[in-house]
């Protein structure tokens, strides 16, 4: 038995409410109307513009408004906060201890570096706040700080910075300053995967202790073999998705890599 497990980066959802969706039934058959009721003639296309092509519908005028009036009315129904659930990162297996990395998830830049001091993955805010420069572009200093690339600024696992190497040891204590500090979301390793919560505010900081990342049991169950890779795709989840709901097309969209079987009968 195999198991599976994949990490890929998510792009920008800037959506925070999600509502249930509604689908119409293109098998139905046509619903009569009177015939003094005003028809409505609109062209809709996909959301999605892969091999998608416009279609005209006729709707009664009365029936667009009452189903417009029932989508704007349900909005509220159902919130969804993305930037409150867990989210994997990378896997352990790719990252590299002794360099920073750089990941974008929900379209945010984050850096990835580990902590010796902590022994622990960090997942911090891929911006200095001194010139905004990436921390993914600098390097962990001799003592397993977060140092920036530009000015040497230097980051322990809380965020805070310990060194300015610019200021004079004899003058005010200007790394001490909140906005000497870098945002830091809660990390955890599980599943031998990183992931974070999207959102630095301290009420957050144990986050860990109230709501776990999702729980797959085959990757713990030692009789099954796990696989983790990791890769970036310029797409959302939604479309990876439905691509991977489509066996169908592997054999011709990923011709020579997957086997085919001959079909009999055709010609």
């Amino acid at each position: 038995m195999e198991a599976y497990a994949s990490s890929a980066s998510l792009p920008s959802l800037i959506c925070s409410h999600r509502s249930k969706p509604k689908f119409a039934n293109s098998h139905s058959s046509s619903v009569p109307t009177a015939p003094s009721q005003p028809l409505l003639r609109t062209t809709t296309s996909s959301k999605f513009k892969l091999f998608s092509s416009p279609v005209s519908v006729e709707v009664p005028l009365e029936a667009a408004d009452a189903s417009a009036t029932a989508a704007f009315s349900s909005g509220d129904e159902e919130k969804f906060d993305w930037y409150s659930q867990w989210y994997p990162v990378m896997p352990v297996c790719d990252l590299d201890e002794r360099v920073p990395h750089a990941k974008k998830v929900l379209g945010m830049d984050v850096v990835v570096w580990w902590d010796r001091n902590e022994n622990a993955w960090k997942v911090f805010d891929d911006m200095c706040p001194h010139r905004l420069a990436p921390l993914s572009e600098g390097r962990i200093d001799p003592s397993g700080r977060l140092q920036c690339v530009y000015h040497g600024w230097c980051f322990d696992g809380s965020g805070d910075c310990k060194l300015i190497p610019q200021a004079p040891l004899d003058g005010p204590p200007v790394h001490t300053s909140k906005r000497a500090c870098v945002a830091v979301y809660p990390a955890i390793v599980h599943h031998d995967i990183v992931w974070f919560w999207p959102n630095s505010d301290p009420q957050y900081k144990d986050i860990f202790e109230k709501k776990k990342p999702p729980f797959i049991p085959e990757l713990g169950d030692p009789s099954f073999t796990k696989i983790i890779g990791n890769r970036d795709v310029p797409y959302g989840y939604d479309v990876l998705i439905e691509n991977l709901a489509d066996p169908a097309h592997l054999p011709y969209a990923h011709y020579g890599l997957v086997p085919t079987q001959p079909l009999k009968g055709i010609f």
